[in-house]
């Protein structure tokens, strides 16, 4: 079969493998059967192999959904009834974590920062001596709407400092940035199959500490199809996800899986490295501005603003989409700005393409 390559450089879905695929294509199954229960196991032993957690102390939650239910899912489980959830908020998808918080009456402090810096980890610190009843932190490993790449690490020890968990929202660095979780003081961390792994839409997963999940059997149930611990014991007890999983989905996310370990940490990040470097040097030649510092970015993801002020971003996008490439807009309010994204398995040779075809589109 002769399918079209496109070249995503969004953040998610990315650019996907032939083979993985036509993963996709296999017999029916019911979801019910003892043999799909034994993949979806096999399968999240491998993704804590990603992130080199015990599965002796570490469990998989599948989800069937967007990365934003493995958001959802942390937030409304993972806080006790008389506990606090410290938001470290300096972008759009922390911000996401704090409506969620607000929605299920969570009680929790949204600790603000710009957009286009750090957090300033004293005011962490300050904030968790000011407050001794946070029994859980939650921030960003990139920001996605802008490439900051946050410092997890540093803010897990701050947690773990003062007897909080640690909850990293690894959804766009998972399977690119090669880390240790255990490392990286993260208790709690969560992706989704379109995007590190370089899978199909709508599977999901939180990986978590047991001893985490044994804690927050004693919390408030404030969602039902969310519900983390729900989602965890279902399956240990059964086998099965609790409702219908994306079938199709996890047969393609255990090849994306196969082709990971295959390529190998850190060959792919290398390969994301070099489409890094490539978008860099691209933007360079062009005169266009990086909105975020080079030394905070992740390099994943490049916020580029807007080269004048009726730069048209719905006619270059689309002169780009009918040649086979994908831009995407950017999510910062304070500046017009589209994104460049190095996820998905493509390499240099794909960006040093666009860039030509870019160039045209800002030509024509």
């Amino acid at each position: 079969m002769n399918i079209q390559r496109n070249i995503l450089l969004n953040p998610g879905p990315a650019t996907t493998t032939d083979t993985v695929k036509m993963a996709q294509i296999v017999p029916d199954i019911c979801p019910r059967e003892r043999e799909f229960g034994a993949l979806m196991r096999e399968l999240g032993t491998d993704l804590l192999k990603v992130v080199h957690a015990d599965p002796a102390d570490w469990a998989t939650v599948l989800f069937c959904g967007s990365g934003t239910i493995c958001m959802d899912a942390c937030v409304s489980s993972l806080v006790p009834a008389d506990g606090k959830l410290l938001i470290v908020n300096n972008g759009a998808y922390s911000a996401r974590a704090v409506a969620m918080a607000r929605a299920y009456s969570v009680p929790h402090i949204d600790l603000t920062f710009p957009v286009d810096g750090l957090p300033d980890l004293a005011a962490v610190e300050q904030t968790l001596n000011e407050n001794p009843d946070i029994s859980a932190v939650y921030t960003t490993h990139q920001e996605t709407g802008t490439g900051i790449l946050n410092p997890v690490r540093e803010i897990g020890t701050l947690a773990h400092e003062h007897g909080a968990i640690m909850i990293a929202d690894t959804i766009s660095t998972y399977a690119m940035i090669p880390f240790s979780a255990d490392e990286m003081n993260i208790d709690v961390c969560m992706s989704s199959a379109q995007k590190g792994i370089q899978g199909m839409t709508g599977l999901s997963y939180v990986l978590a500490k047991k001893s985490v999940l044994a804690a927050a059997k004693a919390y408030p149930v404030r969602s039902y199809y969310t519900n983390l611990i729900m989602q965890y014991e279902g399956f240990e007890q059964t086998g099965e996800m609790r409702f219908t999983p994306p079938v199709q989905t996890v047969y393609a996310a255990r090849r994306a899986l196969a082709e990971y370990f295959a390529e190998g940490e850190t060959k792919k990040w290398a390969r994301h490295t070099r489409t890094i470097d490539a978008i860099h040097a691209g933007l360079a030649r062009l005169s266009l501005t990086e909105v975020i510092p080079r030394e905070i970015q992740s390099g994943l993801v490049v916020a580029v603003a807007y080269p004048s002020a009726d730069f048209d971003f719905t006619r270059v996008h689309d002169y780009c989409y009918e040649r086979g490439y994908t831009i995407y807009p950017g999510k910062m309010q304070s500046a017009s700005t589209f994104r460049l994204c190095a996820l998905g398995a493509i390499d240099e040779a794909d960006i040093q393409g666009f860039f030509r075809v870019f160039e045209e589109a800002l030509n024509a």
